[in-house]
């Protein structure tokens, strides 16, 4: 870190805040929080547990939800730390590397579970529109190389912009909006020349999640002509039903990131209430509704889970 990212002799620290409004050191606004990252755990521990004991859920399908998962935790568990500390600690401060690291993991795990939602979508294109060809398409080999493949483009992408941040001088307020560390909330306190960060934090972004998005599209738009062309209203309901999981785990990942970064560039009028919900909702929605969702609609995981609690149940009675 370059010696202009210091004040005085102390090293330099950005100061997260919590959401406007709301006291800090408020137990009322902890105690939710800690809930939805509790229920966060118990989700995606349970239907990782549930997709590894159950034989029927090994099918391609249900491994990329296992790395759907995990992508939750690693995204969740990023900002866990920092936002309990903002209502648990008055003017909770993050020095510069802990932020530079927290940022980088965040768009990383985000990056990687864009690149799985796409892959969840090739899945069910396949199933629907070449459901013969299915197993030898998807094999094994196919998705451990496909997984292997999302971690790398989503960690390689986002190294840049950690680089290029390092190298930022920061004289400017260090007050954060989120209380967590984003690229482009770190981005407008540099006090030099941002222009490389932000062009290349932007060709980022469309390389992962706007190529992404498109390719989901394409995927069910090709899903919706094959539906449309079956003649059985039974199947057509069936096929539908087997995209109803994934469609709203892309909705519940997309929608807020958008709706995010539109308020970014658009929304200047806004309160800063706007924004920090939003960034909040893009970090703890997906993770905590996710397992919720599947479990739901998917009978073996439901089961799985269900023996798990009522095995818990006879061992506490015993």
């Amino acid at each position: 870190m370059s010696s202009s990212n210091r004040t005085g002799s102390s090293p330099l620290a950005f100061i997260l805040t919590g959401i406007p409004g709301v006291a800090v050191s408020s137990p009322w606004a902890a105690l939710p929080l800690c809930c939805l990252y509790l229920l966060m755990l118990l989700g995606n521990c349970c239907l990782l547990w549930a997709i590894r004991a159950e034989h029927a859920l090994h099918a391609p399908m249900y491994q990329f939800l296992s790395m759907l998962a995990l992508a939750d935790l690693g995204l969740s568990l990023c900002t866990l730390p920092t936002v309990l500390a903002v209502f648990c600690v008055p003017a909770t401060s993050l020095p510069f590397q802990a932020c530079l690291a927290q940022m980088y993991f965040i768009h990383s795990f985000s990056a990687i579970e864009s690149g799985v939602l796409v892959a969840m979508a090739f899945d069910r294109f396949v199933a629907i529109c070449h459901p013969l060809r299915y197993g030898s398409v998807l094999s094994g080999s196919l998705v451990a190389r496909a997984g292997v493949l999302i971690v790398l483009r989503g960690t390689c992408l986002v190294l840049p912009v950690a680089a290029l941040m390092a190298r930022m001088p920061f004289c400017r307020a260090r007050v954060l909006s989120h209380s967590f560390c984003l690229h482009q909330d770190m981005l407008r306190l540099a006090c030099g020349d941002v222009r490389a960060s932000s062009w290349y934090g932007l060709s980022a972004v469309i390389l992962t999640k706007g190529l992404d998005s498109l390719a989901i599209l394409l995927s069910y738009a090709l899903i919706l002509r094959a539906i449309l062309g079956t003649i059985s209203p039974g199947a057509r309901a069936k096929a539908f039903s087997t995209c109803l999981c994934h469609l709203c785990a892309v909705l519940l990942f997309y929608i807020p990131l958008i709706s995010l970064s539109v308020i970014h560039r658009f929304g200047k009028h806004l309160p800063p209430l706007a924004p920090t919900l939003l960034a909040d909702a893009c970090l703890l929605v997906p993770p905590v509704l996710n397992p919720l969702v599947y479990s739901w609609k998917t009978k073996q995981i439901r089961r799985r889970i269900l023996l798990l609690l009522c095995w818990r149940g006879t061992q506490q009675q015993g």
